[in-house]
């Protein structure tokens, strides 16, 4: 794979993926969504779904890595760095058009979800109105939780832990089950694999912080959460934004280091 067969396959897969996995976050979110309070099946199915459709897309390119963790802990696998940046700057902007296409797609459902009292506070809301209460919290925004991940219980040690777990299952999975013939991306059916994985981890592992075990699906989308001109959305969290980077890649690294001493 050449570099810009890598870069540009990288940058569609990511937005793919972003666009839905963060469209179903919107779509159960958002004030006047059709699938407004679907529930957390909802997301987890969704997120896998649109890791499948995002590898089958950009697989013949870059191999569907899509993630950071994927691509550091193949890189520790194989000992192969060169194109880890490629992959990594690729990952990163095509989370954030991923997200950029997401404010689009629901752009009326984002201002009038952000206008509506009950939900931001302010004059004329009901000061009990535990939506309010919920915006009014230091940090994040109220519709922080479309673009990127947040915990439920702010404890660092556990908030890092769970990611780095459930990257490390992802990424286990990905390295014993997932790996396409040349082994430097995801195959035709380890996308399937995958992406069951994927929901499987959002359904056990994703309650506590909402499974980001993927660097760049968080940090991509809370850039474009911070430069979006959406009215009242509140703060981007960026005290918490280095838990959703390091844990999965610490996750990953560790599952690539029992890969190698257990499986190669």
């Amino acid at each position: 794979m050449s570099s810009s067969d890598i870069f540009i396959g990288e940058t569609i897969g990511t937005a793919i993926l972003i666009l839905l996995g963060g469209g179903v976050c919107a779509a159960v979110t958002l004030k006047a969504s059709k699938a407004r309070n679907a529930g957390w099946l909802a997301i987890a199915f969704g997120w896998g779904f649109a890791v499948m459709t995002a590898v089958y897309i950009s697989g013949p390119l870059s191999g569907a890595h899509l993630n950071p963790a994927v691509t550091f802990a193949l890189a520790i696998k194989d000992g192969e760095w060169a194109n880890v940046p490629t992959y990594f700057a690729a990952q990163i902007l095509g989370a954030m058009i991923g997200a950029t296409l997401v404010w689009l797609a629901y752009y009326g459902q984002f201002h009038a979800h952000l206008t509506d009292k009950e939900i931001v506070g302010g004059p004329g809301a009901q000061t009990t109105s535990a939506k309010a209460v919920e915006a009014q919290e230091k940090g994040a925004g109220p519709v922080l939780g479309v673009f990127s991940t947040g915990p439920e219980i702010r404890h660092t040690v556990q908030n890092l832990a769970t990611e780095i777990i459930g990257t490390f299952v992802l990424l286990l999975a990905v390295l014993t089950q997932g790996l396409n013939d040349a082994g430097n991306g995801l195959g035709v059916l380890g996308g399937l694999i995958t992406a069951l994985v994927v929901v499987s981890i959002g359904l056990s592992l994703g309650g506590p912080t909402g499974y980001a075990i993927n660097p760049a699906r968080d940090l991509g989308p809370r850039i474009v959460h911070a430069l979006l001109p959406l009215p009242n959305k509140g703060g981007s969290d960026w005290s918490y934004a280095w838990v959703p980077v390091a844990g999965p890649l610490i996750g990953g690294a560790i599952a690539a280091g029992v890969y190698n001493i257990a499986f190669a």
